[in-house]
């Protein structure tokens, strides 16, 4: 039987830099980093880079995230390895924190193996992207003006985590953006703005992790796939550009709404829309 071949995507090296930017930049900003890696190299021309190099590049963002928060997620994945031993010990903070994580990253993984060639072809539609752009980002101006912002993240309960992680796998159609479905989740659930943030940015590490390697197989085992030099350095800019946006952000919210995300994500998608119907980019 013949195995089905994927699609090949050329990336040239400038091409490579600036989608590097462009998922580190738009990773974490509730902002959608799969929906940027298909506007842009429409905007430019650029053939339509393809749902595994966009998983592959989101590894130099899951560095960046795991860096940034190493020593909250070792002091978790101790107290959760010790909490299978010690019952007494799971009521901890860090080791609860490690079920939910668990128990989030479960409804993405779910739905991305079901609907894993529809994410690689139709849900790239740019005419789909647009509108999720400004629906998503209707919800989350909904979720600023009806959030109570008032929970901590001691606060966080097992139900929550099965919220977020339901949002999370939203994030699987290209617009939506997974810190912005998990961040508005958060905020419809009363916690803080960089509460919110920090509880979505150790939720996608096994997501982001899980699709990174699952991309990075299918471009090594593709003939004539993506230049692995090119592959790096769009992922190493996505390191880069991924960190100073985690710091960024959880600065940001400290002290500012998400609003000028929501006008950001409206704009974009009513451009991208009308660029669409006129037939300027396809």
């Amino acid at each position: 039987r013949r195995t089905r071949s994927l699609p090949s995507p050329v990336v040239s090296w400038i091409e490579a830099i600036v989608l590097g930017i462009v998922q580190g930049l738009t990773e974490f900003l509730p902002i959608s980093s799969t929906g940027h890696l298909r506007i842009v190299p429409a905007l430019f021309g650029w053939e339509d880079p393809g749902a595994f190099f966009t998983a592959t590049v989101q590894l130099g963002t899951m560095v960046a995230v795991v860096i940034y928060f190493w020593r909250d997620l070792l002091r978790i994945v101790r107290a959760w390895l010790s909490s299978l031993r010690r019952p007494a010990e799971r009521g901890s903070l860090d080791a609860r924190m490690g079920w939910y994580i668990l128990v989030a990253t479960i409804p993405i993984g779910i739905f991305g193996l079901a609907f894993k060639d529809q994410i690689e072809t139709g849900a790239r539609n740019l005419y789909l992207i647009g509108t999720v752009l400004i629906v998503l980002g209707l919800i989350l101006l909904l979720a600023e003006a009806v959030g109570r912002r008032v929970r901590d993240l001691s606060e966080v309960r097992m139900s929550d985590a099965v919220w977020v992680g339901l949002a999370q796998a939203l994030a699987l159609v290209p617009g939506t953006s997974r810190s912005g479905a998990t961040i508005t989740a958060s905020l419809f659930l009363g916690m803080k703005r960089d509460v919110a943030a920090r509880f979505s940015f150790l939720l996608s590490v096994p997501a982001i992790v899980l699709s990174g390697l699952y991309g990075l197989g299918q471009i090594l085992t593709e003939d004539g796939g993506a230049s692995l030099g090119a592959l790096a350095v769009a992922t190493l800019f996505a390191f880069i550009f991924g960190y100073a946006s985690i710091a960024f952000l959880l600065r940001y919210l400290a002290t500012h709404s998400t609003l000028v995300f929501v006008v950001y994500r409206v704009a974009l998608g009513a451009i991208v829309l009308g660029l669409t119907a006129t037939g300027a980019i396809s």
